[in-house]
């Protein structure tokens, strides 16, 4: 959306959005025209940000916290990729094991991960 339409929304002015923008609180793409377009969670973030103000809190003191909440948010999509990952090759192992296929023994050996042979490890321990 565009700035104004933001704005309007947000119930802040045009100016705000420039300052929340520059200071780095708010993302912002430009189009080919050089229009300022913000994504819907800019609405949610100025909201958010409103609100610490009301809190007392300065921007310096917001943008260390929305620095803080966007790393945390980037640090558990990480997490969530490595556990599919994880999931993926026990899965593979499982097959493997429930087909009786020694014979790729080695193969699994080499092309799994050490964390997904710990997890594998554990589980057999829990299970037995």
């Amino acid at each position: 959306m565009k700035i104004g339409e933001l704005a309007r929304i947000s119930n802040v002015t045009k100016r705000t959005i420039d300052h929340y923008t520059n200071f780095g609180l708010l993302n912002m793409e430009r189009s080919a025209s050089n229009y300022r377009y913000y994504d819907h969670s800019a609405i949610r973030r100025l909201k958010f940000i409103e609100q610490c103000k009301k809190d007392g809190m300065s921007l310096s003191e917001i943008k260390d916290l929305v620095i803080d909440k966007e790393a945390e948010e980037i640090d558990v999509l990480e997490l969530r990729l490595k556990i599919k990952g994880l999931e993926k090759e026990v899965s593979e192992v499982l097959a493997h094991l429930d087909k009786g296929d020694l014979k790729n023994h080695e193969h699994l050996k080499k092309n799994v991960s050490h964390e997904s042979l710990s997890l594998i490890q554990a589980l057999l321990l829990l299970l037995n």
